[in-house]
């Protein structure tokens, strides 16, 4: 797709107990100070045109960096979402903009369980889901452990660019997959079978207005969902 440049961000997480889990967060990390480091660019190169373009006479006491820099930042969009399992929904993590750890400006907005772009541009799109998976089959023999599980995440986009508004006309721009229940012993009975995982995505994409974007979760694999503090969420914010 034209205008998009995408760098997908995955991790691994050792199976272990929960005390042992340790989250993913070096890559996405990486990619948040790369896209903060082009902000601050841009807002220097529009106050170094703004100083070039003041015209003569003009006190240069009057330029207020401040205010500068707090309109660009106004201006810009932003959303953070976090998820949950909900048993309604068959196939995608339920997406909710009302916890302690949920934002949204400059029009971004969720609607039925989308998110929605307010205006033409390039936005970075992120995705996490955390898994806590039993690997022990309940149709098997006590302790035999059952076929990898495959723990799949997918970011979808509707545009009226495409032509059609149905069903049929999301595109996936990101998709990852984890494979889960690779057995070891675990020191404590209470973990044993147990797997945690984390799928995590995200890239840059020109957006159109109107666009809507949803995530897409195998029904299998969302009641092990883990909706904690940083596990699992869904955001948007424009470059």
């Amino acid at each position: 797709m034209e205008g998009e440049c995408k760098v997908m961000l995955e991790a691994t997480v050792e199976p272990g107990s929960r005390s042992q889990l340790v989250k993913p967060w070096s890559k996405l990390t990486t990619a948040l100070m790369v896209f903060t480091l082009c902000l601050a660019s841009t807002a220097a190169a529009v106050l170094l045109f703004n100083m070039q373009s003041k015209g003569p006479g003009q006190d240069e006491n009057t330029f207020d960096l401040r205010h500068t820099l707090r309109q660009l930042a106004v201006e810009k969009a932003a959303i953070h979402l976090v998820g949950h399992h909900n048993p309604s929904r068959k196939n995608a993590i339920e997406w909710k903009d009302d916890g302690d750890q949920t934002h949204s400006q400059g029009g971004l907005k969720l609607k039925r369980n989308e998110i929605v772009i307010p205006r033409p541009g390039l936005y970075f799109v992120y995705s996490q889901a955390s898994f806590h998976v039993n690997c022990l089959s309940s149709d098997a023999e006590e302790g035999l452990p059952q076929p990898l599980v495959h723990l799949s995440h997918i970011v979808q986009r509707c545009s009226d660019t495409f032509g059609k508004d149905d069903e049929d006309s999301y595109q996936t721009i990101l998709h990852s997959l984890r494979t889960a229940c690779q057995m070891k012993q675990s020191s404590d009975p209470d973990e044993e079978g147990l797997w945690y995982s984390t799928v995590n995505v995200g890239a840059v994409f020109n957006l159109s207005r109107g666009d809507r974007l949803r995530t897409l979760t195998e029904e299998k694999t969302l009641p092990g969902l883990e909706d904690g503090n940083g596990d699992t969420f869904f955001g948007v914010f424009q470059l």
